[in-house]
């Protein structure tokens, strides 16, 4: 059936969403106090469409502004957010004066902002977005109705989109006011807008609902970013929908001229684009995002330590509100410089076992601690300077590992332990040869027989060898699986050969991460044939140390062997049992 809808029978409506506030087709005014979406016009007449607008907070967590608006078509997202960016779904879409029909949404953009129009049979809508303020023109036919809150901004409740809204964004915050704020210079400046040039456009676009809206957000929120003019705008625009042009009103009023706030600024979820005092557009953190590092007065995350690196993320919009330009930091090596995610903002600083990027290495009684520091090239690279220092510590560390017993039968002669320091792991492996080169291990099949000379092998993985040695401190045999039981026999003592047994040489200790010693095979008289063998390990730190024993005797053997008693140690053990 064909229907005919007659253009004296359509009306033209207009709605306006600018910070918090939306003033609906009847002048009404309410406020947004969450961080959710809303529909704003919801029409499913012949051609089903919609507009939200997607509120998030700022420099406040108190005051939500409208920071993109959705149009949903039949399954279909096209977003304008920041910076007249526009995305279809994921994919940003590049636009320019000439109207590009997307989707059967007609599109173009200009330095004021995106222009949007959809039509339907007998009835259309228009949208305007320059980052602040939506602005929808509505073309119904008389009479209809109006479902959303362009239709009545008291219905925040239920046209709250949970599709498109996190579960917690109606959590409402509250801070304290702003003592910068003076709310009688502010509702001076909002009620310019019964004055000229504005004035003139009083009987055909009430001025009320603005001034309103101006009034209730300037005397809670700075007038930055902008916003001292915003209200301005919305209303000058709202008056040329009603074929009444403000030409120049901007000079009087001391604004800039029309264009899209931070054109193709491009922030991160947790960022907006603001201006700091300087007059630079910069992505600045959101309140309620930046209030989880502030409430810890931290810039990023805690240090994450993985098997062999160390990194930092910082924040980099928390960066920019300190005027720290995150290009000029780096690491105790000049080298070693921050990699900010184009897409998070966040700033990464990172070492590894490989390369310290000049970490501190640093042993105490119970662990062996990796020390890195992110610093201000103006702080290190001048004798004075005029700069806020700057220094971040971070750590990774080696645990000393807990003593832990594995036995061993001559089926199976390697023991393996993998032990977890922290962030960082090493494994621990101890296996017994029957040649000197140490290519013939023992196995299931070996013979063992008395005074057979046996070498023992410690090896290690995980350890970056320029940096660590592992030192066998000690290693001794009993009759029975406890490494504490009795009978016992020595092997080494005080990291070298115990004397008294004169078939123990120990070939390598603290030279790198593996040690190795051998002895020639025994048993305890009048006791059974089984024998364990049990191994404490120490890891030293390689700079400025010598890690190798001396076993020269004397005192100084003595004192280098203290420095081996202290802290806990990793503990193997190995049996043959006949």
């Amino acid at each position: 059936m064909f229907v005919s809808v007659s253009l004296s029978c359509l009306m033209n409506q207009t709605c306006t969403v600018t910070g918090p506030a939306v003033i609906d087709i009847h002048k009404g005014v309410a406020s947004a106090e969450g961080r959710c979406s809303y529909t704003l016009v919801l029409d499913s007449w012949d051609f089903p469409y919609q507009f939200l607008a997607n509120f998030r907070e700022r420099r406040r967590k108190d005051v939500s502004f409208v920071d993109s608006v959705t149009l949903q078509l039949g399954g279909s997202d096209i977003v304008l957010g920041q910076g007249g960016r526009v995305l279809m779904g994921n994919s940003p879409l590049t636009l320019n004066s000439s109207v590009q029909e997307v989707h059967g949404v007609k599109l173009s953009k200009d330095q004021t902002g995106v222009h949007a129009q959809v039509s339907t049979w007998g009835r259309s809508a228009s949208l305007f977005f320059d980052g602040n303020t939506a602005q929808i023109h509505i073309e119904v036919p008389v009479g209809s109705s109006l479902n959303g809150l362009c239709g009545s901004s008291n219905s925040f409740s239920s046209s709250k989109s949970s599709e498109y809204s996190s579960s917690s964004c109606d959590t409402v915050y509250s801070e304290a006011a702003d003592s910068t704020i003076d709310c009688n210079v502010m509702t001076e400046r909002c009620n310019i807008l019964k004055e000229a040039p504005f004035s003139s456009c009083n009987t055909e676009v009430d001025p009320a609902p603005y001034i309103t809206a101006c009034n209730e957000t300037l005397c809670k929120y700075p007038a930055v970013d902008g916003l001292r003019c915003q209200f301005l705008w919305a209303y000058a625009r709202a008056c040329s929908l009603s074929n009444v042009t403000l030409e120049g009103w901007w000079s009087e009023a001391e604004c800039s001229s029309p264009e899209v706030f931070c054109p193709d600024k491009i922030c991160s979820d947790h960022e907006f684009c603001g201006m700091k005092s300087s007059g630079d557009k910069v992505c600045l953190c959101r309140a309620v995002f930046a209030s989880s590092y502030k409430d810890l007065n931290s810039l990023g995350d805690p240090t994450v330590c993985t098997q062999n690196s160390a990194s930092v993320s910082l924040v980099g919009c928390l960066l920019e509100e300190k005027n720290i330009d995150y290009s000029l930091l780096h690491l105790n090596d000049e080298s070693c410089k921050g990699e900010m995610d184009q897409q998070s903002h966040m700033v990464t600083f990172s070492f590894n076992n490989s390369n310290t990027c000049g970490a501190v290495i640093k042993a105490n009684d119970s662990q062996i601690t990796y020390k890195n520091t992110i610093v201000d090239q103006n702080t290190t690279s001048a004798i004075i300077t005029r700069h806020d220092q700057f220094y971040i510590d971070f750590f990774c560390i080696h645990i000393q590992p807990e003593i832990k017993t594995m036995s061993l039968t001559i089926k199976d002669s390697s023991v393996v332990q993998h032990i977890t320091s922290g962030g960082w792991n090493y494994t621990v492996t101890m296996k017994a040869y029957t040649n000197g080169d140490r290519t013939q291990a023992l196995d299931s099949n070996s013979d063992v027989v008395l005074n057979q000379k046996i070498w023992v092998e410690l090896d290690t993985t995980g350890l970056n060898a320029g940096l660590i040695a592992v030192v066998t401190d000690s290693c001794w045999a009993t009759g029975q699986e406890s490494s504490s039981s009795t009978p016992k026999h020595d092997l080494i003592k005080n990291s070298c050969a115990n004397a008294v047994d004169q078939t123990v040489v120990v070939e390598r200790n603290g030279d790198g991460t593996s040690s190795f010693f051998s002895f020639n095979m025994f048993k305890f008289t009048g006791s059974s044939t089984d024998v364990y063998l049990h191994c404490k390990l120490k890891l030293c730190v390689r700079e400025g140390n010598s890690c190798i024993p001396d076993c020269s005797g004397g005192a100084k053997r003595r004192r280098r062997s203290v420095r081996y008693e202290r802290g806990a140690s990793a503990f193997v053990s190995m049996a043959w049992i006949n």
